[in-house]
Formats: structure tokens, sequence, C-alpha cells
């Protein structure tokens, strides 16, 4: 079986890997130059080639007729999308034989869209995972082929999250290689209306509101935390940046409440608190200030300010 692979990041480099293991003919990568303006965290789908003579290209344009003629000329089984940037067309996507095929982030039909992961930890939610679907016209809109979900723990992070998911990924495509290489490829409901869409987010929705709820704030926190740009105040000129937080018990509401009435931040036993918009308590764990590790007791000069 041959296939064209679109792929990036950690789950493009582990599913890339998967298909070589299952013995598929991968005859073209397309994948992205890295951008020297980002936080480069992950693997190097452009690395996985170079190490196992596969050709690939970095294309700035997944419309491009130039892209299409190849694909075409490749006469893939398959072509797979991997945590590819772009939303491929229609007339590439007809190239398949066997038909395309994308990984996405979450549980289908939950979660579609951008940065999934990211958003299910900033809604709270106690699970996500990894679905294999066709790909259509529309985003995250083909038939389900199969899917594993993971836990999302109350004190992940979206990094800690996205860990689980890249396994769940590589576990998928693992399990459900074998029927579509024997032409048996499962095709499950992906009902849309029991689903939800999500855009991209910007370093500037990081912002903290500390009028939201702990919870809210939390969350936050935990969707945005390095390597991610982080959830974020501005102090004096200054960006200060909590990169871990935990939710503080009932139980221990009252003494706080006592002991600093309604101040907004505070040390108490060496610990640092943030009281929240809904009169609950977060603990600050970690903090940056201008995007420097920085120690809690950095904060007082902010507090006095």
């Amino acid at each position: 079986m041959n296939a064209v692979v679109f792929a990036y990041h950690d789950v493009g480099v582990r599913c890339l890997k998967v298909l070589l293991a299952r013995g598929v003919q991968v005859s073209l990568v397309v994948t992205h130059e890295d951008s020297a303006t980002e936080n480069i965290w992950f693997g190097s789908v452009a690395g996985v080639c170079r190490d196992n003579g596969i050709p690939f290209i970095t294309p700035a344009d997944a419309k491009s007729p130039q892209l299409l003629a190849q694909v075409q000329a490749a006469q893939p089984d398959f072509i797979f999308s991997f945590y590819y940037r772009h939303m491929l067309p229609v007339e590439l996507l007809a190239a398949a034989k066997r038909g395309a095929y994308n990984m996405h982030g979450s549980l289908l039909p939950k979660y579609r869209g951008r940065v999934p992961i990211n958003w299910a930890v900033l809604h709270g939610e106690t699970e996500t995972g990894a679905t294999l679907h066709e790909m259509t016209a529309k985003p995250d809109a083909g038939a389900i082929v199969a899917q594993t979900a993971v836990p999302i723990l109350p004190e992940d992070t979206a990094y800690e999250v996205f860990g689980k998911v890249v396994v769940a990924a590589e576990q998928t495509l693992w399990n459900v290689l074998p029927a579509m290489l024997s032409d048996r490829t499962p095709r499950l409901p992906n009902d849309l209306t029991k689903g939800s869409y999500f855009g991209g987010r910007k370093p500037e929705d990081g912002r903290i509101e500390w009028r939201r709820t702990a919870r809210e704030v939390h969350n936050l926190v935990r969707a945005v935390a390095p390597p991610y740009p982080g959830a974020f105040e501005e102090i004096a000129g200054d960006k200060i940046t909590v990169t871990k937080t935990r939710l503080v018990p009932p139980s221990a509401h009252p003494a706080l409440q006592k002991a600093h009435g309604m101040q907004d931040k505070f040390f108490e036993g060496g610990k640092l608190y943030a009281r929240c918009g809904d009169g609950n308590f977060l603990q600050i764990l970690g903090i940056q200030i201008n995007d420097r590790d920085a120690s809690l007791n950095n904060y007082l000069k902010y507090m006095a300010s």
C-alpha cells in the first residue's frame, strides 16, 4: 500500500512511524517549515523523513496546483493527515484511491476545529482523546474510523494531556490500520449536531480575569501553561505569567478569609494565594516575570504596588 502523508508535530512523528512499522510505503510526506518565531518543543517530521530516506516537501500553500500534481503523480492508495496545519482541498483528497483520513485530537464530534486539547482543558473536561476520521470539505466532519479516549485529571495541563493524546493517536492508528489495509475501513457516524466547533487561540486570550470563578481561572492556567503562551496579567508594566495553580479546598476558606479579609492576593504560611470572583481561592504554585521563571517571593513587590 502506498500513502502520501501530510504531517507535523509529535502526532505527525508517531503516526508516520506507525505507518512505516505496519509496512506502508510512504512515497511522499508534506510537512511545514519550522517558524523562527515559534517555540519548537515537539518532534520533527522532516527528521523522521531524513532518517528513513522518505522524500518530503514543505509547500506554503496546500491549495497550489503544483502540490496537487505531485500528490496525483504519487498515485496514493491513502492520504493521511497527522496534525498538518492546513485544510486539504477536495480535489487533493480525491487523489487517494482508498480514501483520505485525518487524526484529530479530540473525541469527535466534540471539539472540532483548532487546538482541541487546549479548549477541552479550558472547559474542565475530564476526558478527551484521538479520532481518526475521513476527510471531507468541512473540517473534522467525515465518518469516524476509530478513536481512543484518555483521562484529563484535575491538575493536568494541556501539555500533559497532549502527551496522552499523542499515545492515543499512535494506538488508534496501530489498531485500525490492519483493517484499513484489508479494505475493511470502519465508518461510524460523526453526528455534528452532538458536537462543538472551536477556532484558534491567540496569546492575548490567556489574559487572567480574577473576577472569574476560581475553577475558571485554574482551567485557564492549565489550558495555556508553558510551553503554550501562558495565563498572564500585567502589573507596573511587567508581564506576570501564572504557570501553575491549585484549587484550595473549601475547608480552608474560612481561615484564609478571617486572616486576610478581602485581599486579592496574599501570603499565608509561606504559600501564595489569590481570591477569585466567586470568593474561592487558588494557591499560586509557579510564576514567570517577563517570560522568565521567578520565585513566588518576587510577587511581593507587585502586591505592594
